[in-house]
């Protein structure tokens, strides 16, 4: 297969692109089996200028795809930039989600200073960047005093970044932070200065229907969207999810609500699982799938004996209900998931092995574009559409078997019409952080 060449300058014609329908919704024409539809995309002045099916006579600066696919460029609602690629310094001791805890805790109270965070942040987004993300939402620790450190770094990184990736933040603490009512306000006063989204991780404490109405009611006053974990374990007593939803309905709250992880609701009792659903769409909640991560930590066992579940939540019957569904990178090179790369085409691999994205595919492919963005508020961001950006990938697979069976490595990532340089950060940059 040639390799394809795209210009530095002037207009030019993508002919005989494959393009999902899902995410093409400007495009009208029957698609094969797997959603695709051949067509060719014209590219004026950094925009998208037209779509139409393939089968016209090309112009002079059309340029052959063969068919590869062409999508959008990613958008990562779950991630957690300002923990990532501290595992050479502090690896999980045994693979726990209590190691996990501990041994971030360590780190973040012994060496998390403003450099250190700004530097490994950089770092991650350039490797998100090159791997073709154009939005990322990363959790922030807020437990204090990281939050004094942490959300400045944040701002100075979302100026820096502005344009290339659209970046978001959460504030991340413990539920039960909540019941300091006083240093939870300023928090949330700090988060929206920021033009943040408040986050907390819910647990089954005694008081939990009492501070998820504190944090709907902050919320609701600052004008905020609202990003949850909840129920990351196997512990078929964990219904923060479905606490979360009643919440919800009761203050009739109206801002975008993300809840991430569920893992305990694949293994509640059918009735159970029917009320959490009914609640979650009634509420307009959208849910996020960490498969990778959830994969490395739920189910592992101290006493060697193989894993029996893959931690993941019922997407498939939140997606029956029209729930919101995505999925996302969530942790890299920490001690909750010792890899990764916030590339989200490893993300949608993954997802569709595990969760069964496929037979059919379907609109699955939102779940790492369009649904996402849509969470975010992120206008046009995760379609191809006439008179929006031209930023997308082309892929060297031609279907679905193709493009998910490699890497991909060699993918061209264009960004306002451009290819960019796709230059990952070498892991010896940060060398000198994992030394005392």
């Amino acid at each position: 297969m040639t390799q394809i060449q795209l210009p530095l300058s002037g207009p030019y014609t993508l002919i005989n692109a494959r393009l999902h329908a899902s995410l093409t919704p400007s495009l009208s024409a029957p698609a094969d089996a797997d959603g695709f539809i051949l067509a060719d995309i014209s590219v004026t002045d950094a925009c998208i200028v037209g779509i139409a099916p393939s089968g016209h006579q090309p112009t002079p600066d059309a340029i052959d795809l063969a068919g590869r696919i062409v999508l959008p460029c990613f958008v990562d609602c779950h991630t957690h930039i300002d923990k990532g690629h501290i595992w050479p310094r502090k690896p999980n001791p045994d693979g726990s989600f209590l190691g996990a805890l501990n041994a971030t805790g360590e780190d973040r109270v012994a060496r998390w200073n403003a450099d250190d965070v700004s530097r490994r942040m950089d770092f991650s987004l350039r490797s998100a960047y090159a791997h073709g993300t154009s939005a990322l939402r990363t959790h922030i620790d807020s437990v204090p005093p990281q939050e004094e450190i942490s959300w400045p770094v944040f701002e100075a990184m979302r100026e820096r970044w502005r344009g290339r990736i659209e970046l978001q933040g959460v504030c991340l603490f413990g539920i039960e932070g909540a019941r300091d009512a006083k240093w939870f306000a300023g928090l949330a006063k700090r988060v929206a200065a920021a033009g943040g989204v408040l986050g907390t991780v819910t647990y089954m404490v005694p008081d939990l229907e009492q501070l998820l109405d504190r944090v709907f009611v902050t919320a609701i006053e600052h004008g905020l969207d609202l990003d949850f974990h909840a129920d990351e374990t196997d512990s078929i007593s964990a219904i923060s999810l479905k606490r979360i939803a009643e919440t919800a309905l009761r203050h009739r709250f109206e801002g975008k609500i993300l809840v991430g992880h569920c893992c305990s609701l694949a293994r509640q009792p059918d009735a159970d699982v029917l009320d959490t659903l009914d609640k979650v769409a009634r509420a307009g909640i959208a849910v996020v799938s960490l498969p990778m991560c959830n994969l490395y930590l739920q189910d592992r066992r101290q006493d060697g004996t193989t894993p029996r579940w893959r931690g993941v939540t019922l997407l498939h019957e939140m997606r029956a209900r029209g729930i919101p569904a995505a999925v996302a990178s969530d942790n890299t090179r920490d001690p909750f998931y010792a890899y990764g790369d916030l590339d989200m085409l490893e993300v949608y691999r993954m997802a569709t092995r595990i969760l069964h994205f496929d037979h059919p595919v379907g609109d699955w492919p939102k779940t790492v574009t369009s649904t996402p963005a849509d969470i975010m508020r992120l206008h046009g961001a995760g379609i191809l559409a006439p008179g929006g950006p031209a930023d997308f990938i082309v892929f060297k697979g031609r279907n679905w078997t193709e493009v998910l069976s490699r890497p991909e490595s060699d993918r061209i990532v264009v960004r306002g019409g451009r290819a960019i340089a796709r230059d990952l950060p070498d892991y010896s940059e940060l060398d000198d952080l994992m030394v005392e």
